[in-house]
């Protein structure tokens, strides 16, 4: 869940955040946090702050009554839907026919996807979408390594980081709402981030950007219920199933699910093949506990203290004869979650390099349990 960008909602794309100093955008996770103060406001913060001791609790209120408004915004499209913007339908070929995916084939297949992102390019250019062609120009360079490919609609792909043939352990990322082939940049950050963490620690790991679902816009009424998880969801144990027979039964495999993807991974909990299973910024699974969702997998949560997820209603009703909402709160110890530090960071930062959660994301994949620190 977050604001919609992509062009699908009518809310602005946020950016990625620079570093002061670094002059690096910063990796976003799957989805952008709410729009933040200007420069200039931060300006006259940080002038201010020497003269007026309460600047600090006067930031605080600022962040709790954005995120207030934005769960308040959230709540309200399951009852007054926003009419979204939406693209010309956006002509692309289908997916590229590959052999069976195993170890020995991989090659074939990164190659194969390349040229088909090569080719959706060439023909979002011809229908005039110049951003949609760029994208997938980005996509069909030599060094990415997709497993699928798809450039119709708003696009499916799963990007490979690493050598997945030998890989000990093996990250799944799963996205949330408002995340297509416009907005996919800020997910291979996330995903970028995270394998360079892990490589700091164990060379042989690998980490898998799965956008293998049509994800629901954040101001929609469908990112209130489970429709799309469901729809999902057995796309996503059909995945892990095929990622055993390419790297082994040896290798371990944790799937980090961020916001309604946390609810796609709950929907596939059951006798999903993964170690363990991570809920970030979670509004909810669908389950009222842990156990409900039947999993032989580690159930961990986190939400960082500036998240506005955890503004959103932690109910689930029936609404008009759908049912509407998540239920418990994955980091409430109701829920039964393992529940680690995730830090003071918002909504999109769980993979921000140097910050506490992509530390113990990086612990779990690892199996490093014992180090990693709870909330």
């Amino acid at each position: 869940m977050a604001f919609a960008t992509g062009g699908r909602a009518a809310a602005p794309r946020a950016n990625a955040r620079v570093r002061h100093g670094g002059g690096q955008a910063q990796p976003r996770s799957d989805e952008p946090s709410p729009p933040r103060t200007s420069s200039a406001t931060a300006t006259e913060s940080a002038g201010s702050a020497s003269a007026s001791a309460p600047a600090q609790p006067s930031r605080r209120r600022t962040h709790r009554w954005r995120r207030a408004a934005l769960a308040a915004l959230i709540t309200g499209a399951v009852v007054l839907p926003l009419s979204a913007a939406t693209h010309a339908e956006i002509p692309a070929p289908a997916p590229a026919t590959l052999a069976p995916l195993t170890a020995t084939t991989l090659d074939e297949a990164y190659s194969a996807n390349r040229a088909n992102a090569a080719e959706a390019s060439r023909m979002a250019a011809a229908h005039g979408d110049d951003a949609r062609a760029a994208a997938d120009r980005a996509l069909a360079a030599p060094s990415r390594h997709f497993l699928h490919f798809d450039g119709r609609g708003s696009g499916q792909a799963t990007e490979v980081f690493g050598d997945l043939a030998h890989a000990d352990h093996i990250a799944v990322l799963v996205p949330g709402s408002d995340t297509s082939l416009d907005t996919y940049d800020r997910f291979h950050r996330a995903a970028a981030a995270l394998h360079e963490q892990l490589t700091r620690t164990d060379p042989h790991t690998a980490v898998i950007a799965w956008l293998g679902y049509e994800t629901p816009a954040t101001i929609s009424p469908s990112v209130t219920t489970t429709g799309r998880a469901d729809q999902a969801a057995p796309h996503l144990r059909g995945f892990l199933r095929q990622l055993h027979g390419i790297a082994g039964r040896q290798a371990t495999v944790s799937l980090l699910c961020h916001s309604y993807g946390s609810v796609v991974c709950a929907r596939a909990a059951t006798d999903l093949d993964a170690t363990d299973l991570v809920l970030l910024g979670s509004p909810g699974t669908g389950a009222d506990d842990a156990a409900a969702l039947r999993t032989r997998a580690r159930v961990w949560a986190a939400r960082g203290s500036d998240d506005w997820v955890a503004e959103v209603p932690h109910v689930r009703t029936n609404l008009f004869g759908i049912t509407v909402g998540f239920g418990t709160d994955p980091v409430s110890p109701a829920f039964g979650a393992q529940v680690f530090a995730a830090g003071d960071g918002g909504h999109s930062d769980y993979f921000t390099p140097g910050s506490v959660s992509l530390t113990n994301l990086a612990r779990i994949v690892l199996g490093h349990t014992s180090e990693v620190t709870r909330a």
